[in-house]
C-alpha cells in the first residue's frame, strides 16, 4: 500500500528555528544555518526512517493580494508579529536543499498551506481511497483533516499526532469533525481570530461533544447558565465569522502530479549535494545522503552515531586506547567504544587510567537525584573518539559495584588525574553516594561552555555538542522513551546502553578539547578561581542536605491552603464573572475588559494581553482611584499558591527519605 508524505514547510520552518537557538553559521559564507540545520535533519531522518513512497513539501507563497480571509475578517493576523531577520534567508537555503534532493514544493497565493494540504489531501482521497496519507505537522488546524487513511505524524519524535495532543485535552478523544467548532469558539490568538469570552480549548472540546456542534450549542442554550451562556449569547455573530475562518479551503486549484512526487534517492547528485552542505559547514549530512543514495538505509542508529562524528574535530586513534583484544562479535562495539563487562577489562581499563593525566567521567543512574538515584554504570574516556561503560545495573551481565568501586578507587581518588564532566557536581555527588570520593583537578564542559558563551539558549549535552562540534548526540528519549512508556536507566539493554554513556564521555572530551584553548585571561580567572572551586562546595552542601520536619511543612501547608481556599471564594465575589485566578490572560480580561470586565485602564501590554505581573498589580492595589479589592487579592493569592507549590509541597517530596533531609 503506497504512502504520501506531506511536509507543512513553514510549520517545519519555524519549529528548526526556535529549537536550535545556539548560533550556526556558514563556514564559507558567515550566514545564519540553525532553522537550516534543524529542517535538513528532520527531513533526512524522515527519508531515512519512513522511507516514504511519495513526498511534498507545501509552503506558504508571498503575495500582494489580499488572502481570502482577510477579505473576510481585515482583522485576521493582523496581530502577527513579521519573522525574525534572518528567517527569511533560510528559508530560501531550505528551498534550495529541497530542490537539490528533488523533493516538490508545493504553494499558492492569496490562500494559505493549509489550503493547499487539505485540497491535496482530498484530492488524494478520492483518486487513490487506498493511500496512507501523513501531514508532518503539529498544527491545530490540520487535525480536521485526520481520518482512517490520514494522519498528522511529528517526524522529530517518529509518533501520530491527536486533537487531544494539540488541544492539550488528555482522554477527551476530540473527534476531527469537531474540530472547526472547537476552534471557532476558542478562537486563535496567534491568527488574530477572536473566540468566546472565556472559552479555552477544554471547555471549547466539552461543550461541542456534548451538544455535537455551534449550532446544537445555541439549540440548547438554556441548558447552559451564567456568565458562560451571557459569553455564547454576546459572541453568537462573531462566531460565525470565526467559523468561516478556521475552516479550510478544499478546492484550490494546483498542479500535482503523484507520479512526479518521489525523492529518488538513486538519482540525487550526491557531488552537488554533498558540496552545497559542507558549504553550509553541515558535516555529518553528506554521509547521511551517501547512504540514501546508495540503498543503505538500513543501519543501526549506534553505527550512524558514531561514524558521523566530525572527521575535523579530532584524529583518529589508531587502534584505540581501550582495545582490550578482538572480543568485538558484541554489536555495541562500534569505533573506540567498548563494553567493560568483566573483572579482566575492568583491571586493563584501570591500569590504563593509572597512566592517563586527565580524563573525562560520566555516571548513568535511575533517576535526576543524585542523592537518590541509582548508580548504573560509569563510562570513562582517555581521549577524542574513545570511550568505554562499565555497566553496574542493567537486564544483561554486569560487575557489582563494590567491585567496580574498588577498581577504580585508585584513579578517581588520585589527586594527580584530571576529571572532565558535563554538569561533574552531579557526578561527584552520585559517586560519593557510592562510596568514592573523586580528586584531582575537576573540568566541566557545562560551565565552560557558559563562561567562553553566555548567549547560548541551552547548556544540556546534546544542545552544546549540537552547537559546537555540529555533532547530534544519541537522545536517553531514544533510550528511556517518555511519559507513562518511560523506563529507568538500569532496563536498557547494553545494546544501546554502552555507545549512548560511551559516546557521552567522548563527546565530552571533544568540547574540553575545544573549550580549554578559550578560557584566557580574564574567563580562566572565574573558571578556576570562582566557579570550579564552587563545584565542590555545592556538591558538598547537597550530600550535607538541611534537616526539614515534614510534618510542619504538612501543618503549614494546611493553614495557608485553608486561606487560599478562602482568597478564591472572595475573588469570585469581587470579580464580574467567574473566572481561572491562575491564568494571566483570564485576569487581564477581567480587570482591563471594559464590555465583561470591570474596564480599569491598562498599565502595561505583554505579548499578547495586557499585563498583570506584580509590579501592575501593585500598582492597582494602591491606586484610591480604582473601586476593587481584587488586585490586592490576587497578589495575595499568587504569594501563598507560590509559597506551598514551591515550597511546601516541593521541599517534603525532595526529602531523602534514608537521610531526612
Amino acid at each position: 500500500m503506497s504512502s504520501l508524505y506531506i511536509i507543512d514547510g513553514h510549520a517545519q520552518f519555524f519549529r528548526a528555528y526556535y529549537a536550535i537557538r545556539t548560533p550556526m553559521s556558514s563556514p564559507a559564507t558567515g550566514e545564519p544555518t540553525n532553522m537550516v540545520y534543524g529542517f535538513t535533519a528532520m527531513l533526512l531522518k524522515l527519508l531515512r526512517d519512513e522511507n516514504p513512497d511519495h513526498l511534498a513539501v507545501v509552503i506558504d507563497v508571498p503575495s500582494d493580494e489580499e488572502s481570502f480571509r482577510t477579505e473576510i475578517d481585515p482583522e485576521y493576523k493582523a496581530n502577527r508579529e513579521p519573522p525574525p531577520d534572518d528567517f527569511g534567508s533560510q528559508v530560501d537555503r531550505c528551498l534550495e536543499i529541497l530542490k537539490a534532493l528533488e523533493i516538490p514544493i508545493l504553494g499558492e497565493p492569496v490562500v494559505e498551506a493549509d489550503d493547499v494540504i487539505a485540497s491535496l489531501v482530498k484530492r488524494m482521497r478520492e483518486e487513490q481511497p487506498e493511500m496512507d496519507i501523513r501531514i508532518i505537522s503539529r498544527d491545530k488546524d490540520l487535525t480536521q483533516l485526520i481520518d482512517d487513511r490520514v494522519e498528522l505524524f511529528d517526524a522529530h519524535k517518529g509518533a501520530t499526532v491527536s486533537p487531544d495532543d494539540v488541544f492539550k485535552t488528555p482522554g477527551m478523544e476530540i473527534p476531527p469533525s469537531m474540530v472547526a467548532d472547537i476552534l471557532a469558539l476558542m478562537g486563535d490568538s496567534s491568527d488574530n481570530i477572536p473566540g468566546v469570552t472565556g472559552i479555552g480549548p477544554k471547555t471549547a472540546a466539552k461543550l461541542v461533544m456534548e451538544y455535537g456542534s455551534i449550532a446544537g450549542i445555541y439549540e440548547n442554550i438554556d441548558q447552559i447558565k451564567g456568565k458562560r451562556k451571557e459569553n455564547l449569547l454576546a459572541g453568537r455573530e462573531q462566531l460565525k465569522t470565526s467559523r468561516v475562518l478556521v475552516t479550510l479551503k478544499e478546492d484550490v486549484d494546483f498542479e500535482f502530479d503523484l507520479a512526479n512526487a518521489i525523492s529518488d534517492y538513486a538519482k540525487w547528485s550526491v557531488p552537488g549535494i554533498t558540496t552545497l552542505f559542507k558549504g553550509l559547514g553541515f558535516n555529518r549530512f553528506p554521509e547521511d545522503v551517501k547512504r540514501l543514495a546508495s540503498g543503505t538505509t538500513e543501519i543501526k542508529e549506534v553505527d550512524q552515531r558514531v561514524e558521523t562524528v566530525p572527521a575535523n574535530k579530532a584524529k583518529p586513534i589508531i587502534g584505540g586506547l581501550f582495545d582490550m583484544g578482538p572480543d568485538r562479535d558484541h554489536p555495541a562495539y562500534t569505533a573506540g567504544y567498548v563494553l567493560v563487562d568483566t573483572k579482566k577489562k575492568l583491571d586493563v581499563l584501570a591500569k590504563k587510567c593509572s597512566n592517563a593525566k586527565i580524563i573525562a567521567v560520566d555516571t548513568e543512574t535511575t533517576g535526576l537525584n543524585p542523592m537518590t538515584a541509582k548508580l548504573c554504570g560509569i563510562s570513562i574516556s582517555l581521549g577524542e573518539g574513545d570511550g568505554a561503560y562499565i555497566p553496574t545495573m542493567c537486564p544483561e551481565s554486569h560487575l557489582e559495584q563494590s567491585v567496580v568501586i574498588e577498581s577504580l578507587r585508585e584513579v578517581l581518588e588520585n589527586e594527580t588525574i584530571a576529571k572532565i564532566g558535563h554538569n561533574i557536581k552531579y557526578d561527584l555527588v552520585v559517586l560519593e553516594n557510592a562510596g568514592v570520593k573523586m580528586k584531582g583537578p575537576l573540568h566541566d564542559t557545562l560551565i565552560a561552555a557558559w563562561i567562553v558563551d553566555a548567549s547560548r539558549s541551552g547548556y544540556s549535552m546534546d544542545a552544546v555538542a549540537l552547537g559546537t562540534l555540529d555533532y547530534e548526540c544519541i537522545s536517553i528519549k531514544e533510550l528511556i522513551g517518555t511519559g507513562k512508556s518511560q523506563i529507568s536507566f538500569n532496563q536498557v539493554p547494553i545494546v544501546d546502553a554502552c555507545p549512548y554513556a560511551a559516546e557521552d564521555v567522548d563527546i565530552t572530551f571533544r568540547l574540553w578539547n575545544v573549550f580549554e584553548p578559550q578560557l584566557s585571561g580574564n574567563l580562566r580567572t572565574l573558571y578556576e578561581k570562582v566557579e570550579m572551586p564552587l563545584v565542590r562546595v555545592l556538591a558538598a552542601m547537597r550530600i550535607a542536605g538541611i534537616k526539614v520536619d515534614p510534618s510542619e511543612l504538612q501543618r503549614q501547608r494546611c493553614v495557608i491552603s485553608k486561606r487560599i481556599e478562602e482568597l478564591k471564594f472572595e475573588i469570585e465575589e469581587v470579580s464580574p464573572y467567574s473566572f481561572n485566578p491562575d491564568s494571566p490572560k483570564q485576569l487581564s480580561e477581567v480587570l482591563f475588559d471594559g464590555e465583561n470586565g470591570l474596564g480599569i485602564k491598562p498599565l502595561k501590554r505583554g505579548k499578547s494581553f495586557h499585563s498583570t505581573n506584580v509590579e501592575v498589580l501593585e500598582k492597582l492595589a494602591s491606586d484610591p482611584d480604582i473601586d476593587t479589592q481584587l488586585p490586592s487579592l490576587i497578589l495575595e493569592y499568587r504569594k501563598l499558591t507560590k509559597l506551598v507549590n514551591t515550597y511546601l509541597v516541593s521541599l517534603v517530596e525532595v526529602i531523602n527519605p534514608a537521610t531526612g533531609r
